[in-house]
This record gives structure tokens, sequence and C-alpha cells, in this order.
């Protein structure tokens, strides 16, 4: 049986694949810094030349390029497509030299759970399934650029590209992180609304009779907004502020940024509407308020569709000795939810298993690697 050949071949391919899980991390590749976001996915590009898989290349002038990589290109029926990003949170140099590391259970550096360690599992599942002579339908790597950033930097083209690439998939895997024995059905939605306050500037001692006080005016919105701390729906938290020029003057200006989550569009509309009032009621006289939008990502609402894959999926993982996946709720936004929106059948984090994300401890266990590319490759050959 297949299924017996591609837990031997993957088990096989163990130490191959650590040392290229390490070299991939070793490059670094915040979402900002395209020449190192490039590298990592000429680093997929050579491997898939070097199977004749087919290559395909969403360029872009600031964000990184967007890649396709599929296997079997001319084989009639509708692929599966495995997609994770490329770009990292943290600026170069964070993790120091080698950025990358690891000991006999974990691997630590930028990007080895979020989201390196889950594209390097698809590769793995991929080889694994071409050396088992598996032809029986496309499979597609999507290699996303953007997304620690919601693709705002390409003005949300490369997640259209990478929709548009799978938009006949009759799976998309997300490959986030995993919590080993659950799948993400949910995720909520992100906003980032900047708040941009104008006073009048004056002498601080002449503050309770001259000027308008731009910082007092951005507190008061800050603690109506910071007042949103519903973990089911709408929370907020403002993590950028900046005004004033001197100490003693009646500061002029002051602007605030606050990350805003949400579950479903009629919450956004609703936070939106209150972002609105909150921008538009002044309580110092003589300020006023622009409100805009820094970022925006949709929220992953619940589908029938995604769920109707998720037993198909459990189907085949328990029929191969593989626990099921429950289903799960995330506050953390990802690429699965513009999928979703875009009406292909989505399943969220089913990478590797780790912890602190978007921390300088982030760390992956090596051992959920294999699992990962063995789940990852029983769902490509018998969904």
């Amino acid at each position: 049986m297949i299924s017996e050949k591609i837990f031997e071949i993957v088990n096989s391919l163990e130490e191959e694949y650590y040392e290229r899980w390490e070299q991939i991390c070793n490059i670094e590749s915040p979402t900002n810094h395209k020449a190192g976001v490039d590298a990592v996915g000429q680093y997929f590009i050579d491997f898939a030349k070097s199977r004749s898989w087919q290559v395909d290349i969403h360029n872009e002038e600031i964000s990184g390029n967007a890649v396709c990589i599929t296997m079997n290109p001319d084989v009639d029926a509708r692929p599966v497509s495995l997609s994770g990003h490329m770009d990292t949170v943290f600026p170069l140099g964070a993790f120091g030299y080698p950025p990358t590391k690891r000991d006999a259970q974990k691997i630590y550096g930028p990007g080895v759970k979020d989201c390196k360690g889950g594209i390097v599992a698809a590769l793995m599942a991929m080889d694994a399934l071409d050396r088992c002579g598996f032809r029986e339908r496309p499979i597609q790597l999507l290699l996303q650029s953007d997304e620690e950033n919601g693709s705002c930097k390409s003005h949300k083209e490369t997640i259209k590209y990478i929709c548009q690439q799978a938009k006949d998939t009759v799976a998309f895997l997300n490959l986030e992180g995993h919590i080993k024995g659950r799948a993400c059905m949910e995720r909520k939605g992100i906003v980032t609304f900047k708040f941009e306050v104008s006073g009048i500037e004056a002498h601080a001692a002449s503050c309770a009779t001259e000027g308008a006080n731009a910082i007092l005016e951005a507190s008061h919105k800050i603690i109506e907004m910071e007042a949103l701390k519903d973990e089911e729906g709408i929370t907020c938290s403002t993590g950028i502020i900046k005004g004033g020029t001197v100490v003693n003057t009646v500061p002029g200006s002051c602007s605030f940024e606050c990350n805003v989550r949400y579950a479903t569009a009629e919450q956004y509309k609703w936070v939106y509407d209150y972002a609105k009032k909150v921008c538009d009621t002044m309580h110092v006289p003589g300020c006023k308020c622009e409100l805009s939008i820094s970022s925006y990502r949709t929220a992953m609402e619940y589908s029938e569709r995604n769920y109707e894959l998720l037993d198909k999926i459990n189907d085949i993982l328990t029929a191969n000795g593989m626990g099921a996946l429950s289903p799960q709720k995330r506050k953390g936004g990802s690429d699965a939810a513009d999928t979703t929106e875009y009406g292909l059948p989505t399943i969220d984090s089913i990478g590797v298993e780790g912890e602190n994300i978007h921390s300088t401890d982030e760390f992956a266990y090596l051992v959920s690697l294999p699992e990962a590319a063995i789940r990852i490759a029983l769902i490509a050959c018998y969904i």
C-alpha cells in the first residue's frame, strides 16, 4: 500500500529534512526584507527544478515574490493545495548568529514554527509522494511572502495570487503551527485603526487657558477603545502612540494605532462604526481627529464546506492509524480566512508543533516535522 511507503520514506528522510529546516530558517526573512524572503523562495524553486516540477512566480516590487510549485502539473484532476508563508516578524539579527539552533528534541529560531516548519513539512510530504510514484493528482505548494502584515505591502496581491492559483483545489491545507490533535476552523479578523489627533500648541505655562492638548484628547479615545475586551468577540490593544515635541509645550498633535480583533463581518461593521464615533467625539475643545485603517484582515468564519473537508480528512487519518483532528477556534489571523472567504475548502494549522511564536524564544519539536509530513501526504493521497 502507498500509505505504508509514505511512512517508510518519510522516516528515512528525517535527518535530511531536519537539515533543510535549519538551512531555511537560517535565511532571515522579515516581511520588509524582500531579498531575504526571495532567498527562501529560491531555495524551494531550486528544489522544485531539480525534480522537474512546475514553477510559477508572482513578482512584487516591495514585498517578496509569491511562488507556486506544482508536482504532477499535467495530470487532469483537481489539485491539493499546501500553503504557508515565508516571512517572519523579527528584524535581522534578532536571534543572533546563526539564527537557528537545534538540540536532540527541538529547533529554535525565526519561523521554525511560524511558518517555515510547515512549509518544510509540505516539501517533505511532496518528496515522499514523488518517491512513492504518486501521480493521481497535482499537488501545489503555495508560498506566501507577506502574510505577517496581512499582505498590506502588496496591497493584497499576493494572497489574491494564492487564491487564484488554488481556485480548483479539492483541499487547501494551510501550514500554520499545529496544536496536537486540533485543526483550526475559525479565526478572528484583524483591523488596525490609526487615530490622528490635532490640537493647538501653546506655552505649557498657559495650558489652563490656551492651547488644546492633543495627547489629552488621544488619552480619552484610547480609554474608549481599550474598553473592548470580549475574548469571544471584539478586543482592542493600543500598541503605538506618538505625540508632542517638547515637555514645556502643549502638544499640537498625537497619533495612536489600535489592533482590533473581531469574529464576524457583522462585528467588523460594528467596531468600525464605534471607532468612527470615538474619532468624531471630542473631549478637549479645539481638538480634531481623523481615522484611517492601516491594515485589515478578514475573519475566518464558520464554513460548512470546511467542516465537510475536516470529516473527510479525519476518515483518512483514522483509517491510517493517526488520530482525528478536532475543530478549534483561534484568536490570531491567517491566510486561511482569505481562502475561506474566496470559497476554497480550507483546513488551517496543520504544520509543525512548537511554542512561543512571535518571540525570540520560538521553537518547534523536531518529531513534529515527520508527523506533519505524513499527515499531509496521506491527505493529499486519499482525499
